[in-house]
């Protein structure tokens, strides 16, 4: 993977913590003899990359990459699909890249997206010195570790210290992404987590108290019925604001119809999105429910 720049990224302590973190555990999975990570940066145009040997006999100082450089992991990171196969197996599509392993230990390898609800953070990268099946179990064991990095990569930034804005899921978007714990306490730091963006991405004060108080019943909404977490992820496009919150789909009674009785606390608090919203609505699949509302923006 060739450097986009030598300017070196320097991540913050916690950042720098997770992928200390990252980098123990996927070394310990069978075969593996070499890990990368890497961040989305720039609005989706670079990452930020480290690799480690398995031994992590050293550090491996961040740098930029391009994101369009052709190798499995950055695929994986724009497209949001793992990319995986022997080395002799993705030599048609990344012939360089598996040049460059040839003469080495490497014989497959998986690039998987490192996510967050819907939105790609970043990925990694495994270098196996064995054949792999790449079977379901495997593949379902990759992309939840995927998941997992995730929502720690979230956790590791913090409540002020959120990853920036990514704009790489659709031209001329804002996007940011806030994962909510299954607690009732975690109700007003998700509200304090989109006021902050929404007045960083400078909002008038009528559409981020309009939001701030649709977000709050969606989250305690999910956190309640769904008897788990949620992931928040909030995207300014067009002059349009979108909000959604996905449960951890715990339990598949999340209560997003809103009732007839206004004596019912959730379903009023979703009659009140109902009002505030220019619209909204929600989708139910598997893995839970994702409950949404926009504000139309002059």
């Amino acid at each position: 993977m060739e450097h986009a720049a030598a300017e070196a990224a320097h991540p913050g302590a916690n950042v720098a913590g997770w992928a200390d973190e990252a980098f123990a555990g996927l070394a310990a999975l069978p075969d593996v003899r070499r890990v990368g990570l890497a961040l989305v940066e720039g609005g989706g145009r670079r990452l930020r990359f480290t690799a480690s040997d398995r031994d992590r006999g050293h550090e491996v100082a961040w740098c930029h990459v391009d994101a369009y450089d052709d190798v499995p992991l950055n695929t994986a990171v724009r497209t949001g699909a793992p990319v995986i196969g022997s080395i002799e197996d993705l030599a048609d599509r990344y012939a360089d890249f598996a040049a460059a392993q040839r003469g080495t230990a490497t014989v497959a390898l998986a690039a998987v997206p490192v996510v967050a609800g819907d939105d790609v953070l970043g990925g990694y990268v495994l270098f196996y010195d064995r054949s792999q099946p790449f079977d379901d179990a495997q593949c379902r064991v990759l992309a939840d570790l995927g998941r997992r990095l995730g929502s720690d990569l979230l956790r590791a930034h913090g409540p002020g210290e959120r990853p920036p804005a990514d704009r790489s899921a659709t031209p001329g978007a804002l996007v940011a992404v806030h994962e909510v714990p299954g607690d009732r306490a975690a109700v007003g730091p998700a509200r304090q987590f989109l006021r902050r963006t929404l007045v960083d991405w400078r909002l008038d004060d009528e559409s981020v108290d309009t939001a701030t108080l649709c977000l709050s019943e969606l989250v305690t909404n999910a956190v309640i019925h769904a008897h788990g977490g949620c992931v928040v992820r909030v995207e300014l496009r067009d002059g349009a604001l979108t909000v959604s919150v996905r449960d951890s789909g715990v339990a598949a009674a999340a209560a997003v119809e809103p009732v007839a009785d206004p004596l019912q606390v959730h379903g009023r608090g979703l009659q009140l999105v109902d009002a505030l919203a220019t619209r909204w609505g929600y989708d139910l699949d598997g893995g839970g429910a994702a409950v949404w509302f926009a504000l139309d923006r002059a």
